[in-house]
């Protein structure tokens, strides 16, 4: 007995590892050795391709594909229509599977709509992604990158507000109030 919820329009293959709680929703298609987590909501059509990870608690909204090679952490957000890569110079004639590049998104990662994630990079944790970014490095933990091409804005906590520190180089988040640190050009919570 599946412990998850699929619209009847979704497309689910053989061999995927679907968590209790999850929902599909209308027109996505979750592809063969896919693993999703518990309560994780899956919006409308969506792709999910082969071997692809997502953590428990993961928000896909809707017209996003996640193409093999993502792996997401717990509690990732992906914002509509979102676009990630997994080959760096695709040719239609030139087959290149054996050449796809891994995307890690840490815990807690936000991408914004209509954001563009070039393959091979990792995102921190709690980073933050704003609308229609193209992102094309490493993302550390913390970071607010936005533009085309993209550029670090600033600092965010795990509530997703600016974080503005002090001399000390100490900020509190509004609504959460947990505490961060910024120190060589790193943030790490400490509260």
């Amino acid at each position: 007995m599946k412990e998850y919820f699929a619209h009847e329009t979704a497309i689910i293959d053989e061999g995927c590892q679907i968590g209790k709680e999850t929902k599909i929703w209308h027109f996505s298609h979750i592809m063969k050795g896919c693993e999703i987590g518990e309560k994780c909501n899956i919006g409308q059509n969506v792709v999910i391709s082969p071997d692809v990870v997502l953590g428990d608690n993961c928000k896909v909204q809707n017209n996003v594909s996640v193409y093999t090679g993502v792996k997401c952490e717990k509690d990732v957000f992906l914002g509509p229509s979102c676009v990630f890569t997994n080959v760096i110079n695709p040719r239609s004639a030139v087959p290149r599977k054996d050449e796809y590049k891994p995307t890690i998104l840490k815990q807690g990662c936000s991408i914004g709509a209509n954001a563009t994630i070039v393959c091979g990079h990792t995102l921190g944790k709690y980073c933050l992604i704003g609308a229609g970014a193209v992102i094309r490095e490493d993302i550390k933990d913390y970071e607010c990158w936005i533009g085309n091409p993209a550029f670090r804005l600033g600092w965010v906590g795990e509530y997703g507000h600016r974080l503005i520190f002090n001399e000390e180089g100490i900020a509190t988040e509004k609504e959460s109030n947990f505490v961060y640190k910024l120190e060589n050009d790193k943030v790490e919570r400490i509260k």
